[in-house]
């Protein structure tokens, strides 16, 4: 019975839109990942028989399979392929259930996943180009109602009665769990260095803020909804550029190649749910993750949920009955960011290093994605 395991885990720091990463082209932050992680594990790009990659603004510099130009630029052997994948914010972490699930079949043994996004240089929106996305049919069943993820998450904090005040407290803690886990070296077994065209270089994720109050934040106004509304520049995720990379194989094909995993990809499902509110998938996609897994909510020993707005992981445990402190227990995209196509291998990147520096024996990933969809992964430590 074959399986699928996690070897290595490799990203960039996380740099603030416009901020030290921003003169990287996107193709170069993935080949500094790739790079990274050939080295850190030891296995030659040779035996890699495929990259899958995440990218969502596939557009001016993220065009052209970015995934094999990233392969390129790392200098691998060009019979490496790469293919690019779009599960808009999930991107990578559906690419690495693509990685799993190809391994498992047999179509591959050795595969890497990941993904990128430079926010800087490819804005959001700029593939739309104005233009309406979704077709008529879809207008027409939605009474004509464009999806939007700020208002979306307004929609969130409205039905699950979730405050202002808990909203700019979730987003404090984050940033204070992430700048502990700066000062304590805890991101240092899966953050690559890179040195920027400036010849600075971008060692730490940069959005973490330290020294904010309730306050500070109390005081940004409403971004979506001008009269009444909760959702800040303050509680909601950073606009950012990174890229992360996974080494994924099977047990068999590790141990004869020499390496050791850290963690099987236990279980991996992905489900829709409403597109219009768009954030409210991770609930439905935990329920089924945990359901094939035949694990319970308090089987696992820590939960990465995507922070793209504060109501989202709020609403997850309000609806799972999670333990609270189990919860990006090393911050969230509020206070780290969040690069799009990068953001699922950002997140397991950090999962798997916490469990395994932690003895976490089941570790579970779920992000709201665009179209009302949400990915949910459980990693069991090896």
């Amino acid at each position: 019975m074959r399986d699928a395991v996690i070897v290595e885990a490799v990203r960039t720091p996380v740099g603030k839109r416009n901020g030290g990463l921003a003169e990287i082209q996107p193709a170069d932050l993935s080949a500094h990942v790739l790079t990274a992680l050939a080295e850190r594990s030891g296995v030659s790009p040779a035996v890699v028989e495929d990259v899958i990659w995440g990218c969502v603004m596939q557009v001016g510099e993220q065009t052209a399979d970015i995934a094999r130009t990233a392969v390129l630029g790392a200098g691998w052997p060009e019979a490496v392929p790469g293919v690019t994948v779009d599960r808009q914010c999930g991107s990578s972490q559906q690419a690495v259930s693509f990685a799993a699930a190809s391994v498992i079949a047999g179509h591959y043994d050795v595969v890497v996943a990941g993904g990128v996004e430079s926010m800087s240089r490819v804005p959001m929106g700029s593939s739309a180009a104005g233009k309406w996305p979704f077709g008529e049919r879809f207008k027409a069943r939605y009474a004509g109602k464009l999806p939007h993820q700020g208002l979306g998450a307004e929609v969130i904090a409205e039905r699950w009665g979730l405050s202002r005040t808990q909203l700019d407290e979730f987003s404090l803690g984050s940033h204070a769990k992430a700048a502990a886990a700066q000062d304590e070296g805890r991101f240092a077994a899966e953050i690559a260095p890179i040195t920027n065209p400036a010849g600075v270089e971008v060692a730490a994720d940069e959005g973490v803020r330290r020294g904010s109050t309730l306050a500070a934040l109390g005081a940004l106004k409403p971004a979506f909804k001008p009269e009444g509304g909760t959702i800040t520049a303050g509680n909601s995720s950073q606009i950012s550029d990174g890229a992360a990379a996974l080494l994924i194989t099977t047990s068999e094909k590790a141990a004869e190649l020499g390496l050791r995993p850290l963690a099987r990809i236990h279980t991996a499902v992905v489900t829709g749910d409403d597109p219009i509110v768009m954030l409210t998938g991770p609930i439905p996609a935990t329920a089924l993750a945990l359901k094939r897994s035949g694990l319970s909510i308090d089987d696992i020993g820590a939960f990465e949920v995507n922070e793209a707005f504060a109501p989202v992981p709020l609403a997850w445990l309000a609806e799972t009955g999670a333990d609270p402190a189990r919860l990006n227990p090393n911050g969230g995209a509020i206070a780290i960011g969040h690069p799009l196509g990068g953001s699922g291998a950002r997140i397991m990147s950090t999962l798997v290093h916490h469990m395994a520096a932690t003895g976490t024996r089941y570790g579970l990933q779920t992000m709201c994605e665009g179209g009302g969809q949400a990915n949910a992964t459980i990693l069991e430590l090896l």
